[in-house]
């Protein structure tokens, strides 16, 4: 095992494995995915897809295989025994760094369909990783503050767009879509400027959630709802890569899908809204409450005296 080696190394090591791994499988995606875009008609593209999806997974099979190699890390993890890889799924986790998607992919792959995340347009730009999204077809969005969009409601109306053709390719085979409810990484900064009613989370936003329930509700069979805790930090991806994460906690739940807010209004009918939020806040209350018990079950014990 690499881990033994100094962590400067390991990581360097890890980081070359990565890379060498992405560009093996990345070639190979690239012309099934051109071969897609040159064949647009309906037969072609079922066909194609799941092609691209074994792509995708073996890819990250290999990227579990070089975490084997150079980390030493205890998996705590339930709810995840009985899931369906053959079933929609929308998956939502609170997210506080990058590796909790190496985590989520290492611990759902082949459980639950190929994950599909919602990305900034500007990751398109990401050398190599933003063809593989493509290829993927993973939806780019352009992300607007609610101000901005006040400003310029139209705006709402081309991310409902992006999300109803995005859906419209994910409907060909099982696919599970990604959804962070936060929005963004979790940081005591931002914890404090939200005023977060949430010991361990920032707010909430239920409107992607619902733009995704809207298009493809009726394909979704359930909700997995997923709580990662670090006991001993928050890491940072390079000291993931130097192998210096320890502990991983994963908790997950099916939820029944809201059938009722399922094709509701979400952007234009204010009852809508506060259906989905409250919806979202008792979820949040629920993982919130969760990682406190995770993280106190997990600290370590100190000697008692006699």
């Amino acid at each position: 095992m690499l881990n033994s080696l100094p962590a400067p190394l390991v990581g360097a090591i890890a980081s070359i494995l990565m890379v060498l791994n992405a560009l093996f499988w990345v070639p190979i995606l690239l012309v099934f995915a051109l071969l897609k875009l040159l064949l647009p008609f309906a037969a072609a593209q079922k066909a194609l897809a799941p092609v691209l999806l074994w792509i995708a997974e073996a890819w990250i099979s290999c990227n579990s295989g070089w975490m084997a190699l150079t980390q030493r890390t205890q998996w705590d993890v339930k709810g995840i025994e009985s899931l369906d890889p053959d079933s929609w799924t929308m998956v939502t986790s609170n997210h506080q760094s990058w590796v909790d998607i190496l985590v989520l992919q290492h611990q759902l792959n082949h459980r639950i369909p190929l994950l599909k995340f919602f990305l900034k347009q500007q990751l398109i730009w990401v050398p190599v990783m933003g063809l593989a999204w493509w290829a993927l077809d993973f939806p780019f969005m352009r992300r607007h503050s609610e101000e901005y969009l006040k400003k310029h409601p139209e705006m709402r109306s081309k991310d409902q767009e992006t999300t109803r053709k995005a859906c419209e390719k994910f409907s060909l085979v099982p696919t599970s879509v990604m959804n962070f409810l936060e929005g963004t990484r979790f940081t005591a900064a931002k914890h404090a400027r939200q005023q977060s009613p949430y010991q361990h989370l920032l707010k909430p936003k239920a409107g992607g959630m619902a733009l995704a329930l809207n298009a493809m509700g009726d394909k979704f069979q359930a909700i997995l709802d997923v709580t990662i805790v670090y006991p001993d930090g928050t890491p940072t991806f390079w000291h993931f890569l130097q192998g210096r994460l320890r502990r991983v906690i994963v908790r997950a739940r099916l939820l029944p899908i809201p059938r009722h807010l399922v094709g509701a209004d979400y952007s234009g009918d204010a009852e809508v809204r506060a259906q989905y939020q409250a919806w979202v806040q008792q979820l949040w209350r629920e993982k919130d409450a969760l990682i406190t018990d995770l993280l106190s079950a997990s600290a370590p014990r100190r000697p008692t005296t006699a």
